[in-house]
């Protein structure tokens, strides 16, 4: 699937050192309609220890569309800060739910919640995240930026920045950005590369434009991939050309 902008993503790019990963609460349904399915969430948790065994220091904000989603409850006549503070609970019941299976499989995690709940989380400290990521624990990072009217997409954003990651990457159940819905267009085209002005200016839903603007700004490049596919998330934070990079005009 060749660039729509006409340029090349075949190069590999280098390997991180460290990275933020933005995962979907939707993600963690697998085929099921609701919840967390046991067998996509140990999948994924075999997989985050493989990054991080890899040498790469991996912090997570993950969503909670698959339990709540705050504007659904907004469009149902709720109070938009109401249902997005449900919605930050939501990723902390996520966050707690992956926490469990990573440590199942063995490996240290620490979940870090923005809204402050000690009895199941630590509270967000930049230095204190940063340590752990020294220590080479995985850091889940959950309910959100812990204020209403912004999404887990510009927390993923923000934590990108305050713990000088390397890169963003977005897991989702397709493999990088489209020139259309590539499940209702058969022509549709997979971007390569694109540039942070492309994917504003061409509205195609990278992530929202609060995260895409303050990634723009802090010159943070940004990869979006295909999490359900094995071995893919591996292959990104490795530099090899998986999905659709995202990055500053002047380097792409």
């Amino acid at each position: 699937m060749g660039s729509s902008s006409g340029k090349s993503g075949s190069q590999k790019q280098q390997p991180y050192r460290r990275v933020l990963l933005k995962l979907s609460g939707e993600v963690l349904m697998g085929d099921t309609p609701y919840g967390i399915d046991t067998g996509t969430i140990d999948r994924l948790a075999h997989e985050l220890i493989e990054v991080k065994n890899s040498g790469v220091e991996l912090a997570i904000v993950i969503g909670g569309g698959n339990i709540f989603r705050g504007m659904s409850g907004t469009a149902s006549g709720m109070d938009r800060a109401s249902a997005d503070y449900m919605g930050m609970l939501a990723t902390v019941m996520n966050a707690i739910a992956l926490q469990d299976a990573i440590e199942r499989h063995g490996a240290t995690v620490r979940v870090i919640s923005a809204l402050h709940i000690q009895e199941v989380a630590e509270p967000y400290i930049r230095r204190r995240a940063l340590r752990h990521l020294e220590k080479g624990r995985i850091l889940i990072f959950a309910a959100g930026t812990g204020n209403p009217y912004f999404t887990t997409d510009t927390a993923a954003s923000l934590r990108a920045m305050e713990i000088q990651a390397d890169a963003v990457l977005k897991g989702t159940k397709v493999d990088g950005v489209y020139t259309a819905d590539p499940a209702r267009c058969s022509d549709a085209r997979r971007y390569e590369t694109l540039t942070f002005t492309e994917a504003l200016t061409k509205r195609l839903g990278v992530m929202d434009a609060t995260a895409m603007s303050l990634c723009r700004d802090n010159q943070m490049p940004i990869v979006v991939f295909d999490v359900t596919t094995p071995g893919q998330m591996l292959k990104a934070v490795s530099g090899e050309s998986v999905g659709t990079l995202v990055r500053e005009e002047d380097n792409v």
